[in-house]
């Protein structure tokens, strides 16, 4: 059996797991906190959560465990079969974590662990995240999810990514990260009310 190591204070640990329950497949969730411990580094070379334990290994970083369970289990694929719809997919994931929930968490520990956050530090975090804000603008379709009639592995990400990078920069800047992305709002709180995310999150 498949068994998925983190925790689930871990947005990625709680996509990665919804990615199981999305396709039903029968996992173990093993405890586990981001370390440097030479043995979890075996694992997860950085030292993160998830990670995914297999019969063949190890499997760390989540895109490449959602893309991994695609391939293994074929029924209600998380990833589109077109290629053009694949790549539109694929590229939509990229930009939200890269250039919004990344972006973010560069105040993280300002907004969760009492640290501090220089000025130069909020105010390019800030500049960032609003152009990243105009940038995932021009790929959502939401009609009715991310990129289109089929929920799939972007819309997870949406759930996830934005569920975190808006608490940061609600926190730090006292900022609507969706005030500029009304159909991402609105897929927000469709995406609440779906089965899956309902069982991960025990709502």
């Amino acid at each position: 059996m498949l068994k998925l190591h983190g925790m689930s204070r871990s947005n990625y640990y709680r996509l990665a797991r919804a990615c199981l329950v999305f396709k039903r497949i029968p996992f173990e969730a093993v405890n586990a906190a981001p370390s440097q411990d030479e043995d979890y580094l075996t694992k997860s070379p950085m030292g993160r959560v998830p990670c995914l334990e297999t019969d063949q290994g190890y499997l760390s970083e989540t895109l490449a465990i959602a893309e991994y369970l695609d391939a293994l289990h074929t029924d209600r694929p998380l990833l589109p079969a077109d290629p053009w719809a694949r790549g539109k997919t694929l590229e939509l994931i990229r930009h939200v974590e890269l250039d919004i929930e990344l972006v973010a968490r560069r105040c993280l520990p300002a907004a969760f662990f009492g640290q501090e956050a220089s000025e130069e530090l909020r105010q390019s975090t800030r500049t960032d995240l609003e152009r990243g804000v105009r940038a995932v603008a021009r790929l959502y379709v939401c009609d009715p999810y991310a990129t289109g009639s089929e929920f799939n592995l972007a819309d997870l990400y949406t759930f996830y990514s934005f569920g975190l990078a808006g608490a940061i920069s609600g926190k730090i800047f006292g900022m609507d990260l969706l005030e500029g992305l009304p159909q991402v709002r609105s897929l927000l709180e469709r995406l609440a009310g779906e089965d899956v995310i309902r069982e991960v999150e025990g709502t």
